[in-house]
């Protein structure tokens, strides 16, 4: 039986990279073709013994020690590379620790590097919105990646699907009913996506790794305006969702609830910046799907889906 090869997989206790190895542990064909080392801070974590359960191999590395990336990437074949902007809250921190993946990647020699990657807003904007730092770090980590020359393939994930529920559509104080509120009118269309799915996209690219070096890959379902989230939504729920709607916030207005959760003033405007992107300049800046979804072997879950399986939307009828 020929030898497995190694795929590393950066976040693999987390959403992404969580999702990159299960599909990978659990697939009929991945699981023998390949040998998952899961990249983790902390072995002991619960999420971490699952997957080591799962058939996973533990290796401890910090983002932050390019050595211990290194060692984490020696021998693999493929490395799917995650960071998290707010775990620190520091385009400063995400763009260092982006160089060191990829330098540790050059290091190791990887035949494939997997980097999750967002658009350049302040470039796409022309400068209009020039504090996404979350999507620009990344951009920048991406152009890095481009220079160093190593073999690269950029995957964009799209709008989370489980930041919705419960959070952004949830049931009112006010009249008690659904409600979806951002400063965006309802027809600002956001590319949805199940992170779950990350690994179907994975899937794809590493099956395709020849025709998609250097390429982007698009990670949503498809694009789904805010009107038509809430219409899904009652339709799934008629009695919950009769009285459902959507309602633009005011920008000021929705500055005032994001900082009242406790984040500082910067990551406020970030985030509402990230929101008039969605109707100003496209979340992938318009671009289509088609080509993002002719490399998937696997369904992605669609809105209608997601929202049946969703634990805010629990007992509702």
């Amino acid at each position: 039986m020929p030898k497995k090869k190694i795929i590393v997989v950066f976040g693999a206790t987390g959403a992404q990279g969580g999702s990159v190895a299960r599909i990978f542990l659990t697939d009929p064909v991945l699981k023998d073709e390949w040998t998952v080392r899961a990249v983790t801070r902390d072995p002991t974590k619960e999420t971490a013994k699952t997957l080591e359960a799962q058939g996973a191999q533990l290796v401890q590395a910090d983002l932050n020690d390019k050595a211990s990336l290194v060692r984490a990437m020696s021998g693999a074949t493929e490395v799917f590379a995650v960071t998290n902007y707010w775990e620190s809250l520091s385009i400063d921190v995400e763009i260092q620790q982006g160089k060191n993946l990829v330098d540790a990647a050059k290091e190791a020699r990887v035949e494939h590097f997997i980097w999750s990657s967002l658009p350049n807003i302040t470039k796409l904007s022309n400068g209009e919105l020039s504090n996404v730092y979350h999507f620009d770090g990344k951009a920048q980590v991406e152009d890095y990646a481009r220079e160093s020359g190593i073999p690269a393939t950029y995957f964009f994930a799209g709008s989370y699907m489980s930041n919705l529920p419960g959070s952004v559509l949830r049931l009112s104080p006010i009249n008690n009913a659904w409600t979806m509120a951002l400063p965006i009118p309802g027809t600002a269309p956001l590319p949805l996506f199940d992170v779950d799915d990350t690994g179907k996209f994975v899937k794809g690219i590493v099956r395709n790794r020849e025709k998609l070096l250097g390429k982007r890959i698009l990670g949503a379902e498809s694009y789904v305006t805010c009107d038509q989230i809430v219409e899904e939504f009652k339709k799934a729920f008629p009695e919950a969702g009769k009285t459902a709607l959507y309602y633009e916030l005011v920008p000021e207005t929705y500055l005032k609830i994001i900082k009242g959760l406790g984040f500082p003033d910067y990551a406020a405007q970030e985030l509402l910046e990230n929101m008039l992107l969605l109707h100003r300049f496209g979340y992938f800046g318009g671009e289509k799907l088609d080509e993002s979804h002719s490399i998937l072997e696997d369904k992605l879950t669609t809105w209608p889906e997601f929202i049946r399986k969703a634990s805010a939307f629990e007992g509702l009828k």
